[in-house]
C-alpha cells in the first residue's frame, strides 16, 4: 500500500469561472514556488468555457493540485469551498487571472513561524501587456516597510488593505473567527478588515508577493465599476465594513469613512456620467446610501466640488449630478473660489545636463489662476540654506489643458552643487499670483527623464544624482568618490566589469532584491580598482524569475569593504545598456532608477533604445534579437479588441529600426508592440537610458506625438 501524503502546511485555495486565457499561467506561478509544502485547492465554479480542462490536465502533472466543483455561485462562495476542503496549517487565496512571485509563499510562511502572528500580508504589483508591471496604489500605502508583529492600531494605514489574496493566514485563527466570504462583489473587504481587527498581531512585508491582472477588456470586477449590479454590491460591501468599525478606535473608523468617500463614494458619483435613465433612480438610491452611512465629519472636510454632489443627490438634482460626473472643470469654474481651492501644483517634466549644468524643466501655478500673470521663486535648499536659480519661464499646458505662462527652466552650476551633502537636497517653489501666495516643494515627476533623472560628474570625484528625496520631492545628492563601475567589456561567455572602490581591499557581491540572497564575484584587485568577471551561462541556466509576469530577475550589486563598509555600485559606465540574447532569453547590464547598475534576466523581449523624429517619420530602434514585426497599437475602450498600425522594419549592424509615418496615427495612445512568427506578442520595452532621454515631444501639422516610457514600456500620445 501506498503511504499517504502528510498535509501540507499551506493550503492555497483558487476558485475559478471563465478565465481559460489566464488560469495556466496562474498555476504555472503557485507550482513554481520556492515553497514547496502545499496544496492547491482548485475550486470550478461552474465555468462554462474550457477553464477546467486546463485545471485538471494541470492536476494530472502536480499531485499538490487537486480540483473541486460546484455549481456556479460566485467568487466568495467559491473561496468558502476551498477553504472547507483545505488541510493545512495555513491557508492562502489566489484569483486564477492573477500571479504569484516565486518567494511568496516562502517569505509570509517564514514570517508567521518567526513571530507567530495570525497572519501576514505582502506588497503587490499591477500588470498587463500595454502597460507592463507597477505598483498598486493601495499596497503601496499600506505595505510601506517590512513590520513583524504590529496591529492596525498601530499601523492605521492598514485600513486600505483591502484584499483577500496578497496574505498568509494561520488556519487556527481563520477558524476561530469563522470567516466566511459574502455573495456578493467586493466580497474581500469586509473579511480583511475584520480579520485585521480580530487578530492580536500581523506582519507586513514590503516585498511584491502577489501580481494583480488588469485586463486590457476591462472585465474585472473592479474594472466594471459603473455597472449598477457591480455598484449595488459594493455599496452592501461598505455597508458590512462600516457596521465592523462601529466601535472601532477613533482613528481607524475615521479612516475608513475617509477612505470610502475618497474611492467608492467618488467612483459612484462618477456613475452618474454613463447611467441610463431607467437605472437612475436606483444609483440615486444606491448612492444615498452610502452617502447617509459615512460620518459628516468626513464629509464637510470633502472638497467643494465632491460637496456640490452631496447637495444635489440630497435634492435629488439628476441634471447637476450628470454634469458634474461629465463636465467637473467646468463646473468648478463656475463656483466661489476659496482658499483651499487655490493649492499649488509643480511638475518635473525634463531633467537633462546642458553645458555642465542640471536643467529641470516643468511647471508650477496655482490651481484656477493659471491664466493670470505670476511671480516665481525657485530655490536649491541645501543643509537648510536656501540659493536662489535664476528661473526662465515660458509657455506650458497647464491643468487645464490650456496653454499659458506655467512652464519654467532652472539650471543649478556646478559650483552650486558642489555644496550638496550626501543627503537629499530640494527645491523650494513660492508663487505668487496677485496677493495670493503659495509654497511647497517641488513635486510632480512625470515619465521619462524625471523618473530615470540622469547623473553626471561635476568633478574628478564627485557625482551628482537626481532623484526623489523627502515625501517623494524632486531633489539631488552628491556622491563623494562613490563605488563605481567605469565600463564594461563583454565577451562571448562572460562581461566584465571594471570599477572602482571607495575603501581598500573591496568585494563584490550581487543579490536579488526581490527574493534575497548574495552570492560573490570574484575580482582582481589592484588598489580600490577592481575587474570582475560575471559569467553568462550560469546566469541564463537560472530559469527561475523573481517576477511572475515579465519572467524577469534583477540582480544588483554591492562593493563591501573589510571592516564592513557597503555601497551599492554605481553607474558611471556611460549611456548605454550592454546586453547578450541567447537560447530565447537576453541579459541586460544597465542602470536602475536611482543610477545604480542592475542585471536583468529574462526572456527575449525586444528592448527600444533609441526614439527619433525623421523629417514626418518616428523611428524607433534597438538591438536584433529575432525575426518580429513591429506596430504601433491602440486598443479599443473596454475591450481587447486592438487596432494596429504597421512599422516599416529595417535591420543593420546596430540592430532592427521601426519607422512609421506620423501622420498615420490618429489622436490616441499607443503602444508599440512586436509580433513573432508565431502570432505572440509582446509591448516593446523600454531600456532605462532610452527612458532618461525621454519624453520625445514633436510638433507636425497641428498635432503633438509624445513619446514617453510608462511601467517600461514604449508608449506615444497622439493629441
Amino acid at each position: 500500500m501506498s503511504t499517504p501524503r502528510p498535509p501540507a502546511r499551506l493550503s492555497v485555495v483558487v476558485p475559478f469561472y471563465n478565465v481559460g486565457a489566464y488560469i495556466e499561467d496562474c498555476l504555472d506561478s503557485i507550482a513554481r514556488q520556492t515553497f514547496g509544502d502545499f496544496e492547491a485547492i482548485l475550486v470550478d465554479d461552474g465555468s462554462p468555457d474550457d477553464s477546467a480542462v486546463i485545471a485538471k490536465e494541470f492536476c494530472l502533472r502536480d499531485p499538490r493540485f487537486r480540483i473541486v466543483e460546484q455549481q456556479n455561485a460566485g467568487l466568495g462562495p467559491a473561496r468558502n469551498t476551498g477553504v472547507e476542503h483545505a488541510t493545512g496549517e495555513y491557508i492562502t487565496f489566489v484569483d486564477s487571472d492573477d500571479l504569484v512571485t516565486r518567494h511568496g509563499f516562502a517569505m509570509l510562511v517564514r514570517s508567521l513561524d518567526q513571530t507567530g502572528s495570525d497572519f501576514a500580508g505582502g506588497n503587490a504589483r499591477r500588470f498587463n501587456n500595454s502597460y507592463g508591471v507597477r505598483p498598486s496604489w493601495l499596497h503601496a500605502q499600506a505595505f510601506t516597510a517590512d513590520r513583524p508583529a504590529t496591529h492596525i492600531s498601530e499601523t492605521p494605514q492598514l485600513v486600505l488593505d483591502r484584499m483577500v489574496w496578497n496574505k498568509v493566514y494561520r488556519r487556527s485563527f481563520w477558524d476561530e473567527y469563522g470567516y466566511r466570504f459574502p455573495a456578493i462583489r467586493y466580497e474581500d473587504y469586509p473579511v480583511t478588515l475584520k480579520a485585521h481587527l480580530d487578530a492580536v498581531t500581523v506582519d507586513t512585508l514590503a516585498a511584491p508577493v502577489y501580481f494583480w491582472r488588469e485586463r486590457e477588456s476591462g472585465d474585472s470586477i473592479t474594472q466594471q465599476k459603473f455597472q449598477l449590479a457591480n455598484i449595488r454590491d459594493r455599496v452592501v460591501s461598505a455597508g458590512l465594513v462600516l457596521d465592523e468599525i462601529e466601535d472601532a478606535l477613533p482613528t481607524i473608523r475615521h479612516r475608513v469613512h475617509a477612505h470610502f468617500r475618497q474611492i467608492d463614494l467618488h467612483a459612484i458619483l462618477s456613475a452618474f456620467g454613463t447611467v441610463p435613465p431607467e437605472e437612475e433612480q436606483h444609483l440615486v438610491e444606491l448612492t444615498t446610501e452610502l452617502l447617509d452611512r459615512l460620518d459628516e465629519a468626513v464629509l464637510v472636510n470633502s472638497p467643494r466640488l465632491a460637496q456640490l454632489q452631496f447637495a444635489a443627490l440630497r435634492a435629488g438634482d439628476l441634471e447637476l449630478l450628470h454634469k458634474v460626473a461629465l463636465e467637473p472643470d467646468t463646473v468648478l469654474e463656475n463656483l466661489e473660489l476659496t482658499k483651499t481651492d487655490l493649492t499649488m501644483a509643480t511638475s518635473v517634466r525634463e531633467v537633462t545636463w546642458i553645458d555642465g549644468e542640471l536643467s529641470i524643466r516643468g511647471t508650477a501655478e496655482i490651481r484656477h489662476l493659471q491664466s493670470k500673470p505670476s511671480n516665481l521663486r525657485i530655490d536649491l535648499v541645501i543643509a537648510g540654506k536656501n540659493f536662489r536659480l535664476p528661473v526662465r519661464r515660458f509657455p506650458a499646458t497647464d491643468l487645464r489643458g490650456e496653454e499659458s505662462l506655467v512652464g519654467f527652466e532652472v539650471r543649478v552650476s556646478r559650483e552650486l552643487l558642489a555644496k550638496c551633502t550626501a543627503g537629499p537636497s530640494h527645491f523650494d517653489v513660492r508663487l505668487r499670483v496677485g496677493g495670493i501666495r503659495r509654497r511647497d516643494l517641488l513635486r510632480g515627476q512625470k515619465a521619462g527623464s524625471p523618473g530615470w533623472p540622469p547623473g553626471a560628474w561635476i568633478d574628478g570625484t564627485n557625482w551628482i544624482q537626481p532623484g526623489p528625496g523627502k515625501d517623494g520631492a524632486f531633489a539631488v545628492r552628491r556622491l563623494s568618490d562613490p563605488c563605481r563601475l567605469t565600463s564594461v567589456e563583454q565577451t562571448p561567455d562572460a562581461l566584465v566589469l571594471h570599477g572602482r572602490s571607495t575603501f581598500d581591499e573591496p568585494s563584490l557581491f550581487v543579490s536579488r532584491p526581490l527574493s534575497g540572497g548574495e552570492e560573490a564575484v570574484p575580482l582582481d584587485v589592484h588598489g580600490r580598482d577592481f575587474t570582475a568577471w560575471l559569467p553568462i551561462g550560469p546566469i541564463l541556466a537560472e530559469i527561475n524569475p523573481d517576477d511572475p509576469f515579465s519572467q524577469r530577475t534583477t540582480r544588483a550589486f554591492r562593493v563591501r569593504g573589510p571592516e564592513g563598509q557597503e555601497q551599492v555600485l554605481l553607474w558611471t559606465a556611460g549611456d548605454r545598456l550592454v546586453s547578450h540574447a541567447e537560447s530565447g532569453r537576453a541579459v541586460m547590464l544597465t542602470r536602475s532608477t536611482g543610477g545604480y547598475v542592475n542585471l536583468h534576466e529574462s526572456p527575449i523581449r525586444m528592448t527600444a533604445t533609441a526614439a527619433v523624429a525623421a523629417g514626418n517619420m518616428l523611428v524607433v530602434r534597438g538591438p536584433d534579437w529575432g525575426e518580429v514585426d513591429f506596430s504601433w497599437r491602440r486598443y479599443l475602450p473596454d475591450s481587447d479588441d486592438h487596432v494596429d498600425v504597421a512599422c516599416r522594419r529595417t535591420v543593420s549592424d546596430d540592430g532592427w529600426a521601426a519607422v512609421v509615418e506620423m501622420a498615420e496615427l490618429e489622436a490616441a495612445e499607443w503602444i508599440l508592440f512586436a509580433t513573432a512568427p508565431d502570432g505572440t506578442s509582446h509591448a516593446v520595452q523600454c531600456e532605462p537610458f532610452l527612458s532618461s532621454r525621454l519624453p520625445l515631444i514633436v510638433n507636425r501639422a497641428r498635432r503633438t506625438y509624445a513619446v514617453r516610457p510608462l511601467a517600461g514600456t514604449l508608449h506615444l500620445e497622439v493629441t
